[in-house]
């Protein structure tokens, strides 16, 4: 039977190639928009529910999730084509839904900071959204976590939303969505005994706690799609099929590296915006809520493990098994050699012109004596809601400057717009749209952005332990 929303040529490479893989049939459940009933319907439906989910054989986590799936259905919206949203909240607590990379209205963004709609606890909200751009987008829920470390993105109010593009050239032979969180959270002294870089490259910055130990946020569990490596079915391929690949980072706090041993990546599109040069590279790698399309060429028949060149999250589960056709046996792993990453490989090599204003955003961390998490501060405040938002003047040229002051790592996030890179670390580049960027310790990046749409706009770091202490900052675009 197919399915609504999904071009001929989708179709058509999923009944040639794909039956039993992660792919957009037979992976996460899809929601599509266009079928309302004489306007009755919704397009969208989002159910907010506890869930008790198994991640390994005998290991259950209790989260809350979107219609009883982690992660959540795939929602395909056709680009520009205004849609119905309900959202039901099963849960005793208000919750808010965020169309992640979205250009929507402030009061559908589900945002708490824009003054957006909230879905009342035990009850329901609908809108309508006209979904642009086109590409891979992103659902989650933008609650506050604080010390609860089980709300938030913690949890498992996460899903793909596909907007599929008016005209889809379907160069590939099959589609792929994989998703990484990670469970059981807890707070640690910041004593383990961490490998390699995969696995500080973008952790929580530590606070103190009453004896002066360093707290961090650890993780017992690792998954992609749900599921532990080894515990979930297998990507299925054919020798001679390009798959293309969407990767979601759905981690609350973590950084992830991707390899597929024997294969190399082409990456086309980051954050769901095409490059303007495709790059193969050997390694992916994806800060919190950043996206990255890839093709990969499948011209080396046997069984891998994609996953996380940190051996000691893929023994806890962060990696999922590739097969090919006729191929058996146990599957393979190989670290890979050629780690480099750096966005401006896929970007032009030119200067762009001068903005219209200039805005500049430090980041440091707060000087405080108190146990707990670190607070951060942007251009010296931390976020307080009764500070005035800063202006942006809608149709204008700004250039956010992010001069990252501390020794973390940012993956740095705007609602509502996607931003240019125009310069990384004092190399101009041009023609790289994104909506997260990672702005690595103590370098400066700087984004050109011209917003469209009025109205309130949050800025902030995609970690939820940074965001929860301060580090955010209001724009108000008029």
């Amino acid at each position: 039977m197919s399915e609504p929303g999904k071009t001929r040529r989708e179709l058509l490479s999923c009944l040639a190639g794909c039956a039993g893989t992660l792919c957009a049939c037979r992976g996460p459940a899809t929601i599509s928009a266009g079928s309302a009933d004489g306007g009755h319907a919704a397009d969208v439906s989002l159910r907010i529910a506890p869930l008790q989910w198994e991640v390994a054989p005998g290991r259950i986590v209790h989260t809350v999730a979107y219609n009883g799936v982690i992660p959540g259905p795939i929602v395909r919206f056709r680009e520009g084509q205004p849609s119905t949203v309900e959202i039901v909240n099963d849960t005793g607590t208000p919750e808010y839904v965020h169309w992640h990379g979205f250009e929507v209205g402030a009061d559908v963004d589900g945002a708490e900071e824009e003054r957006s709609l909230v879905v009342p606890a035990h009850g329901r909200l609908r809108y309508r959204l006209t979904p642009q751009p086109s590409g891979s987008r992103f659902v989650h829920t933008h609650a506050m976590a604080m010390s609860d470390l089980s709300r938030g993105v913690f949890g498992g109010q996460f899903a793909f939303a596909w907007v599929e593009p008016r005209n889809n050239p379907g160069r590939y032979d099959q589609e792929v969505f994989l998703a990484t969180h990670e469970w059981e959270p807890y707070v640690t002294g910041g004593d383990e005994d961490e490998e390699d870089e995969d696995a500080h490259h973008h952790r929580p910055s530590p606070g103190k706690d009453a004896e002066g130990h360093d707290w961090e946020v650890g993780y017992r569990c690792f998954t992609i799609n749900g599921k532990c490596l080894g515990s979930g079915e297998p990507i299925r391929v054919r020798e001679g099929q390009h798959v293309l690949f969407h990767f979601l980072n759905a981690s609350a706090t973590e950084s992830v590296r991707f390899a597929l041993p024997g294969h190399r990546f082409r990456v086309i599109a980051l954050d769901g915006n095409p490059v303007p040069h495709p790059e193969s590279v050997e390694v992916l790698e994806l800060g919190t809520a950043e996206r990255v399309d890839a093709v990969v060429a499948m011209d080396a028949p046997g069984v891998f493990i994609l996953g996380t060149p940190s051996n000691r999250r893929r023994e806890k589960g962060m990696g999922v098994v590739v097969e090919y056709a006729n191929a058996s046996g146990k599957p393979r792993w190989t670290g890979p050699i050629d780690r480099s990453w750096d966005y401006a490989m896929f970007g032009e090599r030119r200067v762009e012109p001068k903005p219209d204003a200039v805005v500049p955003l430090v980041i440091r961390k707060a000087v405080t004596s108190q146990p707990g998490f670190e607070r951060w501060t942007i251009n010296g405040k931390s976020y307080d809601a009764s500070n005035p938002p800063t202006k942006l003047a809608r149709g204008k040229r700004h250039r956010l400057v992010f001069d990252n002051q501390t020794e973390d790592p940012h993956p740095l996030h705007l609602h509502r717009c996607s931003f240019e890179l125009t310069n990384i670390g004092g190399t101009p580049t041009s023609g790289i749209m994104k909506d997260v960027v990672v702005v690595k310790s103590h370098q400066k990046v700087e984004v050109d952005v011209t917003p469209r749409l009025g109205g309130l706009t949050l800025f902030h770091c995609h970690q939820q332990v940074h965001m929860d202490n301060g580090f955010k900052l209001l724009f108000d675009v008029v």
